[in-house]
């Protein structure tokens, strides 16, 4: 007797659809014996974990120098995390120490200690940090397995197009999917954040992740569906939900087909109304992808990525560099530089003295917060930024601001390197454009002031949203109240984009509200100068504006809001528009 149908929902990784017989990986069993040292074997007992080690690294680069060379830099540099992790004192000499002061074998040593490290990072509640430990851990397995003698090669026994079902997989895993004929896949535990997730979009494979059991309910064999922009699996589907995802992926596939000829078109509604429609980037590899999508420039290059996994922090001259590179990719278009946007936690492994890890980071030290708190980072970066600008067009945009106070301290501190940078006559754009992100509801609500401060405002949505309507996004019993629709949201929206007019200065989006096909029509309507999306998004957009004249996108504004519900209903928002 067949099954009935099982429909599981998680995060979504990487978008699109995946049908196929299940290939389950199995939770690999990494058993090891207890064994107490004499003295006398503790120097042989660290060898032997100090070569499990070097082998372990030589892993390592192997699969960073496939990442790079199937995805780019900017991917291979989420597997230097994990070399990383090997020469952490964190790791390896709290392992070494316990074999030497309580006299036990490594395997039990290393157990130990990640469990130590495990129940650490747990306390800590942020998800970063849990992705970084779900790092240490797949390195931790991959000590081990070399440590038995061990391989781990799975993957390598599909012979057929499958869907892989797995508790996680590690970069190394993910990056094998592509040559090993997957449709999809989903494990039971990630984020957004994860490795895994990045690598996947990367890849193009649809995914789901974080499903938290699909393991325990997936048997070899079963029929699954991976809905990767829903964040939802089905598990032997019914015969018509079957055919209607078969019809779904059909049309996906034709309509990404369809929209190829509207990449070189402008973004420009029937009533000749133009906007620019620009992409979000994190690294210089993904400029290749934005401009073959039909991107009209650059509305957010989120420089903190160039801060994350290493030892040290980015040097002026690697930034500069980096800075160059993409503002010579993308002319005659302009790039928005996004100063760097992280909280204090994320550069303690970088040694800066004076911070520590906080119980709310998303409401800590941050954005530009963090760059007020430590002036010469900060400096560093603008003089960069500075140094660059004359090699194409860069602007300049301030993350997490909260007052007009923030706005004339970091204009201060430009000043400074500017005339710095004069001094010692290095050339630079003296007149790059300087521009906030609006995403907290003070933000809004004072953005008149910060307009006639300013050359630009750019709409961060996705803290915003969050912050004004009080709801965690990744939180999975609140997630629900997660709406873009709500008027109290609409309301902040529309008073940006009509203070920004009033003195004269642009308004864009760069959340992730700007590249949802949903909301084109009513932020047209609204005003909004610049949609700044994920680059596959690009040619989405630009054809809905392109379908779209502003007057009929004015009107449908003007009804919604003169509609008396702060419910923000989707469906309402439907049959008006």
């Amino acid at each position: 007797m067949s099954r009935p149908p099982i429909v599981l929902r998680g995060i979504p990784a990487s978008p699109g659809i995946g049908i196929g017989k299940a290939f389950v990986l199995k939770e690999e069993a990494l058993s090891y014996v207890f064994r107490a040292l004499s003295k006398d074997e503790v120097k042989k007992e660290i060898q032997r974990f100090r070569q499990s080690v070097v082998k372990t690294r030589m892993e390592i680069i192997q699969t960073r120098d496939k990442v790079l060379k199937v995805l780019g830099k900017s991917h291979a540099s989420l597997i230097d995390a994990h070399l990383l992790i090997l020469e952490d004192a964190l790791f390896t000499k709290d392992i070494e120490k316990k074999i030497a002061q309580e006299l036990m074998n490594v395997e039990a040593a290393l157990v130990a200690v990640l469990e130590d490290i495990g129940r650490t990072f747990d306390k800590l509640g942020d998800e970063y940090f849990r992705q970084r430990k779900d790092d240490i851990m797949d390195v931790g397995k991959r000590v081990m397995r070399n440590l038995l003698g061990r391989q781990s090669g799975q993957l390598n026994q599909l012979a057929e197009r499958a869907i892989v079902i797995s508790r996680d997989l590690g970069p190394s895993d993910t990056l094998s999917l592509r040559d090993d004929l997957v449709e999809g896949f989903a494990t039971d535990i990630g984020g957004r954040t994860s490795h895994t997730a990045i690598l996947a979009q990367g890849l193009e494979i649809p995914a789901v992740v974080g499903l938290k059991e699909v393991t325990s309910h997936v048997q070899p064999g079963d029929l699954i569906i991976v809905d990767g922009n829903e964040g939802m699996v089905i598990i032997n589907p019914a015969m018509s939900t079957l055919e209607n995802y078969r019809k779904v992926r059909e049309i996906q596939l034709a309509e990404m087909r369809d929209l190829e000829k509207f990449k070189d078109l402008a973004a420009q509604t029937l009533d000749g109304k133009q906007v620019v429609l620009a992409a979000n980037i994190e690294s210089q590899e993904e400029i290749r992808t934005a401009l073959s999508h039909g991107a009209d420039g650059i509305g957010l290059y989120r420089t903190e990525f160039l801060y994350l996994n290493r030892k040290d922090l980015p040097s002026e001259e690697e930034q500069y560099q980096n800075y160059v590179a993409v503002a010579r990719q993308m002319l005659p278009y302009s790039v928005i530089l996004r100063t760097m946007d992280l909280g204090g936690d994320k550069l303690i492994p970088l040694g800066v003295a004076g911070l520590t890890v906080e119980q709310n980071p998303f409401l800590g030290l941050r954005g530009i917060r963090l760059c007020l708190r430590y002036p010469d980072i900060f400096k560093t970066q603008l003089r960069a930024i500075l140094r660059a600008s004359v090699e194409g067009k860069l602007r300049i945009m301030y993350p997490m601001i909260t007052s007009l106070d923030e706005v004339r301290q970091a204009n201060k501190i430009l000043n400074i390197v500017k005339g710095e940078l004069q001094e010692k006559g290095i050339a630079f754009d003296n007149k790059i454009e300087v521009g906030v992100m609006i995403e907290t509801p003070s933000a809004a609500v004072i953005s008149d002031w910060l307009a006639k401060e300013v050359d630009f405002l750019s709409l961060g949505t996705n803290d915003l949203i969050q912050y004004t309507l009080a709801v965690d996004r990744v939180n999975e019993n609140v997630a629900h109240l997660y709406n873009p629709l709500h008027m109290g949201v609409l309301r902040l929206i529309r008073m940006v984009i009509d203070a920004g007019h009033k003195y004269n200065k642009w308004v864009g989006m760069c959340g992730e509200m700007a590249g949802n096909p949903a909301f084109t029509r009513i932020l047209l309507g609204m005003g909004l100068d610049e949609f700044s999306v994920p680059a596959a998004a690009v040619p989405r957009i630009k054809r809905l504006i392109r379908e779209m004249s502003l007057e009929d996108a004015k009107k449908v504004v003007e009804r919604i809001f003169n509609q008396e519900t702060d419910t923000g209903d989707a469906s309402l928002f439907s049959r008006i528009s």
